[in-house]
């Protein structure tokens, strides 16, 4: 009995740890979002930049949302001077990852740290095909320097 109660209050005290430092998975930031969108709309809304944060052998693998920005994400900063240029007056960016984990934690950074719009596109590339849209082929132009 001591030690389910000893386990139960260590499981607690991780927890609460975990939600402190932003592990939660939930959006925190006020210009954050966690949105369904689909690849019709993530194609065609010229209100959204989209940003695929993909590597770039995925992106040959799966493809791409039609129109999307590609460029991995390794720091926010980074990634915010090569973005950033691209972004135009009230757009809103959008970040797509193959499940949409890589994107719940470069959206929650970046959110940080600016003041405009940030979606964190749900479910990744994998729900977006999974409904249907039939992604194009990365070009240069989009981002990709090995296609």
């Amino acid at each position: 009995m001591q030690k389910r109660l000893f386990l139960a209050a260590g499981a607690a005290i991780l927890a609460a740890g975990a939600g402190a430092m932003g592990f939660t998975g939930r959006a925190d930031a006020k210009n954050l979002t966690l949105e369904t969108l689909s690849g019709a709309d993530l194609a065609s809304d010229a209100g959204i930049l989209l940003v695929d944060i993909r590597q770039p052998q995925e992106w040959k693998d799966s493809g791409v949302v039609e129109g999307a920005v590609l460029q991995t994400f390794t720091s926010a900063e980074s990634f915010l001077k090569a973005v950033a240029p691209k972004l135009e007056e009230g757009q809103r960016l959008a970040l797509i990852c193959r499940s949409g984990n890589r994107t719940s934690r470069a959206s929650r950074k970046i959110a940080a740290l600016v003041d405009f719009p940030v979606v964190d596109v749900q479910g990744g590339m994998i729900r977006v095909v999974k409904e249907g849209y039939r992604p194009v082929k990365p070009t240069r132009k989009m981002g990709c320097q090995s296609c």
